[in-house]
């Protein structure tokens, strides 16, 4: 319908341009930029993220054929030169910046996780984006390999990345884990990754649970064995203590160590909690939701372009994954336009193909059923 905007200004208006131009005053650098804005880049690398343009070549193209699209954005076509310069050389931290204005705004947006708990519930774990040490030798993390290190805390109630940020591929995982501060009263799920015993005293000490599995060779003595239900599939349930030395110099605090056996796959966990509140299954049912954290990287490295990018300089790379951050936030943000059960992983697919469309987002996410066409007589093949 033509009095509608495109499917892609409509997915841009939480994005408050006044707020946007300030950003850009505060992230700036070098002389006062003429022929592009860095509206203008944030819009081309945006449409690129959701079209799936491969190069900075196609980007410019694709920008010059929707021309007359672009004017209701407030943006124009940008030169593939101009683009690649303001990558190389503007602070990718606007972008940054711009992801956690617009984090402010989802964080508002009503969601619930599938547990009868209330508490927030958070999966951590980290990624590495590969890379080519050819191209990309800044980021060379051994003598034959490449990449840059994705940390995100994701929030199960409305599957947001809240706690995100970008490291060296050869960082440790707590490093950026150990920064994120998770709200009084949240459960934090989290692989054996992340097993530090002076962190689960912090953790506990913020009133913060944590579910996490028991290390094969941890040294630990129990001090009381609780009751179990064996028709959930829990083999033990115990309140222990972490006796080594390592453990005693950190300070870790008493911890809930329970078996479960997963009968589906035959196979024996041993989960490690702080919290001595929920029962043991939905412990165990905790650990196995963490799952939701691997399909948010599926997600992001299947439909947006942040496996291949159009710039080598670190500044580029970060720019590009920033910004495929930010529309990752946009398309959650606009999730109240789709039908229920509708994933962000789908509605980026369905985006992908009705990006200019002069459709409301509520029509293409919710497209009506196809006519059913009458019997016509007229119609018939008589034999």
């Amino acid at each position: 319908m033509s009095h509608h905007n495109t499917a892609f200004q409509q997915l841009l208006k939480p994005l408050s341009r006044h707020e946007f131009e300030g950003l850009a005053k505060q992230h700036h650098v070098g002389q006062k930029l003429r022929s592009a804005s860095r509206w203008d880049q944030f819009v081309g690398m945006a449409m690129s993220q959701l079209s799936g343009r491969q190069s900075l070549r196609d980007i410019q193209s694709n920008l010059e054929a929707q021309q007359h699209k672009l004017y209701h954005l407030g943006a124009k076509p940008i030169a593939r030169t101009t683009l690649a310069r303001l990558n190389e050389n503007q602070p990718a931290e606007l972008y940054e910046a711009l992801f956690h204005k617009l984090l402010a705004r989802c964080k508002s947006q009503p969601g619930k996780h599938k547990f009868r708990f209330k508490n927030p519930l958070y999966s951590l774990d980290a990624s590495a984006l590969d890379l080519s040490i050819k191209l990309f030798p800044w980021a060379a993390h051994r003598d034959d390999a490449a990449n840059v290190k994705l940390s995100v805390g994701l929030n199960h109630a409305s599957d947001i990345p809240e706690f995100v940020a970008l490291s060296d591929g050869n960082e440790n995982d707590m490093v950026e884990g150990r920064k994120f501060c998770f709200p009084k009263g949240s459960i934090v799920a989290f692989d054996k990754g992340y097993v530090d015993y002076q962190w689960f005293a912090s953790l506990t000490k913020q009133r913060v649970s944590f579910v996490t599995r028991l290390r094969a060779k941890a040294v630990y003595r129990v001090l009381e064995r609780r009751s179990i239900n064996k028709k959930a599939d829990i083999t033990s349930d115990q309140v222990i203590e972490l006796s080594s030395a390592h453990a005693i110099k950190r300070g870790a605090p008493k911890l809930r160590r329970i078996g479960y056996r997963d009968a589906e796959i035959h196979r024996h966990y041993q989960f490690l909690t702080n919290n001595f509140t929920l029962s043991a299954a939905t412990i165990a049912a905790i650990y196995k939701d963490r799952w939701k954290v691997e399909l948010f990287f599926k997600a992001i490295k299947q439909n947006l372009k942040i496996k291949a990018f159009v710039g080598t300089s670190k500044n580029a790379v970060l720019t590009q994954i920033w910004i495929a951050l930010v529309v990752y936030l946009l398309v959650a943000f606009a999730r109240y336009s789709a039908k229920e059960g509708w994933t962000v992983q789908r509605m980026l697919r369905v985006l992908q193909l009705n990006l200019f469309e002069r459709k409301a987002l509520i029509e293409i996410f919710n497209p009506s059923p196809p006519l059913k066409q009458k019997d016509q007589p007229q119609m018939r093949l008589v034999l």
